[in-house]
C-alpha cells in the first residue's frame, strides 16, 4: 500500500532499479523528456508506459495478477432523465473514488469505460498479496461511494436505491502488453480479464464478487459459502464468493 504520493517512480525503481524522481525539483530535467507521473497511476512514470516497446522490446509478456472491474449502477438510465451537469458530478466522483482507492492500494488503473472502470494489480507495481489489495481497493471504493450516497441521491435528484456499485475480481495468469497496430493499447487480456468483467456484471448494487482464485489467496478476509453463476461465455457455472 502506498498512502501517500511516491516520490520515486515505484515500477521503474522495482523493475530496473532506477531512481525516477516523480516529484519535487529534482523531477524537473526529467519533464523536460516527457518523463512524468503516468495517468493509470502517479506513483509510476511514463516510462513503465513504455516499457515494452522501448525496453523489454516484447509485445507482451504472461504476469500474475489480479484484476478488477467496478460498474456504475442505474447511469444508463439517469443519463435519459438527468441534466449534463449532474451526470458529469456523478461521473466525476465516481471515477475519483475508484482512482483513489486503486492507486492506494499500489493498483493500475488501465480504463475507464463510460461508466466502469478497469484496474489491474501487480505490474508495473509487484505486490506479492496483490489479490489482498486489490480486494482492499474494493471495499474502500465501496466505502467512499456509501459515505456519499444518500447525498449525492438528493443531489441528482434520483432515488438512492437506484445508485451504487458492483465489482468483479479474479487472480492468475494474464497477458499483458501493447495489443493492436495502428492504434497500440497497454492493457491485459485472457480469461481472467474475462470472468472478472462477466463476475461485475452479475454484482449488485453495493456488491463485490471474487473468484475461487481471490478467495483463496485472501486468507481470511472472505468467509462465508459461494454461489454458482451462469456467467455468459463460460461453458461450466463459476462459484463467486462475496468479498
Amino acid at each position: 500500500m502506498t498512502p501517500e504520493p511516491a516520490s520515486l517512480c515505484l515500477g521503474c525503481w522495482q523493475n530496473l532499479h532506477l531512481p525516477i524522481p516523480l516529484r519535487g525539483p529534482l523531477s524537473a530535467p526529467f519533464r523536460v523528456f516527457g518523463i512524468k507521473p503516468s495517468r493509470m497511476n502517479p506513483n509510476t512514470c511514463t516510462i513503465c508506459e513504455m516499457a515494452f516497446s522501448k525496453i523489454m522490446k516484447a509485445r507482451a509478456v504472461t504476469i500474475e495478477a489480479t484484476v478488477m472491474f467496478a460498474d456504475l449502477r442505474g447511469y444508463t438510465e439517469l443519463t435519459q432523465s438527468l441534466e449534463q451537469e449532474a451526470l458529469t458530478s456523478l461521473l466525476d466522483t465516481f471515477y475519483d473514488d475508484c482512482a483513489a482507492a486503486i492507486w492506494r492500494y499500489d493498483g493500475l488503473l488501465n480504463k475507464t469505460i463510460g461508466d466502469a472502470v478497469f484496474a489491474i494489480f501487480n505490474f508495473p507495481v509487484r505486490r506479492q498479496d496483490h489479490a489482498a489489495e486489490a480486494l482492499r481497493a474494493a471495499r474502500e471504493i465501496q466505502k467512499r461511494f456509501a459515505a456519499q450516497h444518500d447525498q449525492l441521491a438528493q443531489t441528482i435528484g434520483t432515488s438512492a436505491a437506484d445508485l451504487g456499485i458492483g465489482i468483479g475480481i479474479d487472480s492468475g495468469e494474464t497477458n499483458f502488453g501493447e495489443f493492436g497496430q495502428t492504434h497500440r493499447d497497454l492493457t491485459a487480456i485472457g480469461t481472467v480479464v474475462n470472468r472478472a468483467a462477466r463476475a461485475q456484471t452479475v454484482a449488485k448494487p453495493g456488491e463485490i464478487l471474487v473468484t475461487s482464485a481471490v478467495r483463496e489467496r485472501t486468507a481470511d478476509m472472505i468467509r462465508g459459502d459461494g454461489r454458482d453463476y451462469a456467467l455468459k461465455g463460460f461453458g461450466m457455472p463459476v462459484t463467486l464468493f462475496s468479498g
